[in-house]
């Protein structure tokens, strides 16, 4: 692992670059931190999520877009998204990620870590079938925008902090 993927880009509330700091400690003690997330969409307008793996260091086993990471220093917002989206799914963005939106969110994630991340996020629509990495991914499956708000109302404590930002602004629930 290089260097540089232990580090995150700090940033301010516009997304000016401010700095860096190592991924745990920007967590331990909250400073805001570019991080992108990645909506897929199969042709039939369905939302690809995945379970977290039960390893992961926060969020553990909770279901969430297709995919989420934080750009290296020096690393594009976009460059960040396709080399996440390959890594995590082995899906390769060939097609245009489209840019939908940004914001910025802060929660707290256990008892330890906190999220704070300016969040940019992006949507592809494709067809290929995931074959994530077990150390990322416990399982995904396809879902219908009513059926997925259906389940984020019935069970929120499923579902990842700030994917259901992502759904709610995204879905216009």
């Amino acid at each position: 692992m290089k260097d540089n993927e232990q580090l995150v880009q700090l940033v301010d509330e516009r997304d000016n670059p401010v700095g860096t700091m190592e991924k745990m400690e920007a967590h331990r003690h909250p400073a805001l931190h570019r991080a992108v997330s990645v909506l897929v969409f199969n042709s039939s307008g369905d939302w690809l999520l995945h379970r977290r793996a039960a390893g992961k260091y926060h969020s553990a086993c909770l279901w969430t877009n297709a995919c989420c990471t934080h750009p290296w220093p020096g690393e594009t917002h976009t460059d960040a998204a396709r080399r996440r989206l390959q890594e995590e799914m082995d899906i390769a963005a060939e097609g245009e990620l489209a840019h939908l939106f940004d914001f910025v969110y802060q929660a707290k994630v256990n008892d330890e870590l906190t999220e704070y991340e300016y969040d940019r996020v992006f949507s592809l629509t494709s067809d290929e079938i995931p074959h994530p990495d077990p150390d990322e991914v416990d399982e995904w499956r396809y879902v219908t925008t009513d059926t997925l708000h259906q389940e984020i109302m019935q069970y929120p404590s499923h579902f990842t902090e700030w994917f259901k930002l992502i759904f709610q602004r995204s879905a216009g629930t």
